[in-house]
């Protein structure tokens, strides 16, 4: 049966935060508000200030509540994939209807037993996927109720993550002045809103460059393989093009917007700029090529390390090549420079929707879609998780054959220590802008590079 109703999704980013409200009228969706404002309180997609980000929130829904012309009351929000986990959880019970009948309050009952186990009090459950439900022996079932029987298996995936990340993100929310109607796995919603139907069966990479950080998804078999963290992003740029020429950061997001380019071989040689340099009275000029060095140099940093993950999870065999979204994709010569360096099939995704046709939406269009295209069995099932908290291990009889055992998690640290502005300031040039035409580009693009290796070494 088709959906109708509406929907309230909103993307806690480390650069804005955004709030769509859209309206499913017979299973089609249909924007009615959208509403952003500038992130505070976050730290590489993290909240480190519960008010700061509720501040923020409540000027976002403000802006979404005039443009919908509604009163929102309830959101659905998505959470990183910050040490995201993914295993297998089982479950029977006996159906105990007289008509021998699966009810949902069968469902609800399965979905218990197969969390039921040790607790882990630093965990929570996010959610949880059915994979396939088994009557009296009969798999392969997508829904079973009205179906007649005597025993009701479900097999299925659990993600769980860090109780303290779960909980920062409701108390903001919460304290914004509203209810979290369900709480969304932003990189699963991104794989299912953007990916088509084959692309999720043989295999898709999906890379989310955001502002505070980037999230390497691949997805197989409809299932979530992997999502990995890589503590850089967008506002690294930022942070680069501010140190390197001396100026504020807000001139130097000024400068990657207006004039950025990724790749210095789309990068004009002629075309200046003026740039306020702290210590200079008078602005200097720059070229577009000069800044594409500053640029360049961080993104080849990110791309690296996207195409070491990727070789260590075998993420380059996916026949379905990588599909680049998030904000800093937007700048020209992203997706040139990801397929020079990661040498595949690398494409950019800009969401289909009137007024938003810009990759840094696809995030909250995805959470939102993903939650309103639900099946009734799925809303079932997460009722019926919402009960359950804290993560526990499955008690499985038989180790289960249909796939094997997943697990995606990710240490914040395992690439080392994020760039901080103090560990940067120390290594970069202080007082001076360096003179453009008296240094190469490689002495230059050299230079940055050994500076950011040396962070992680």
């Amino acid at each position: 049966m088709a959906k109708s109703g509406l929907y309230t999704g909103i993307d806690i980013g480390t650069s804005t935060i955004k709030v769509l409200v859209a309206e499913y009228v017979s299973g089609e969706m249909n924007i009615i508000g959208v509403g952003n404002a500038k992130s505070d309180g976050l730290k590489n997609g993290i909240i480190v200030d519960i008010e700061k980000v509720a501040q923020a929130i409540q000027k976002a829904v403000n802006a979404a509540e005039e443009r919908a012309g509604i009163q929102i009351t309830g959101v659905n929000v998505g959470v990183p994939a910050n040490r995201l986990e993914v295993d297998t959880c089982q479950g029977m019970v006996t159906i105990n209807s007289e008509s021998k009948e699966v009810v949902e309050a069968d469902i609800r009952q399965v979905v218990a037993s197969a969390l039921m186990g040790s607790r882990m009090p630093e965990r929570e459950i996010i959610a949880v996927e059915p994979k396939e439900f088994t009557v009296d022996g009969f798999s392969g079932i997508s829904d079973p109720r009205g179906m007649f029987g005597i025993r009701l298996e479900m097999k299925g995936l659990v993600y769980t993550g860090p109780k303290t990340l779960i909980h920062n993100i409701r108390r903001a929310v919460e304290r914004a002045g509203l209810k979290v109607d369900n709480i969304v796995i932003s990189p699963l919603a991104l794989a299912h809103h953007v990916l088509n139907e084959g692309e999720r069966e043989f295999g898709t990479v999906v890379i989310d460059l955001g502002a505070g950080q980037t999230t390497v998804t691949a997805v197989r078999d409809q299932e979530l393989q992997f999502a990995h963290i890589i503590p850089e992003g967008g506002d690294y740029i930022t942070k680069d093009i501010s140190t390197v020429l001396n100026t504020s950061l807000d001139q130097a997001n000024s400068l990657k917007l207006n004039y950025g380019e990724a790749s210095t071989e789309r990068a004009s040689k002629e075309e200046k700029f003026p740039v306020d340099v702290v210590g200079h009275t008078e602005p200097i000029e720059i070229t577009e090529y000069y800044l594409s060095q500053v640029i360049e140099a961080r993104l080849t940093q990110i791309f690296t390390r996207v195409r070491q993950d990727l070789e260590k999870s075998r993420g380059l065999e996916l026949p379905g090549g990588i599909v680049v979204l998030g904000g800093a994709a937007a700048m020209p010569g992203v997706i040139e420079l990801a397929t020079q360096i990661i040498g595949f099939n690398v494409r950019l995704y800009v969401p289909n929707e009137m007024g938003l046709r810009n990759p840094t939406f696809a995030q909250v269009i995805s959470i939102v879609d993903y939650v309103g295209s639900r099946s009734d069995i799925e809303v079932l099932v997460t009722e019926a998780t919402a009960g359950n908290a804290i993560y526990s291990e499955p008690i499985v009889e038989n180790e289960p054959s249909y796939r094997e055992p997943a697990v995606a998690t990710f240490a914040d640290n395992a690439y080392g220590q994020s760039v901080d502005d103090t560990v940067y300031a120390a290594t970069a040039p202080q007082a001076t802008v360096p003179t453009q035409d008296s240094e190469p580009k490689d002495g230059l693009v050299d230079k940055v590079r050994n500076i950011f290796g040396s962070m992680f070494d």
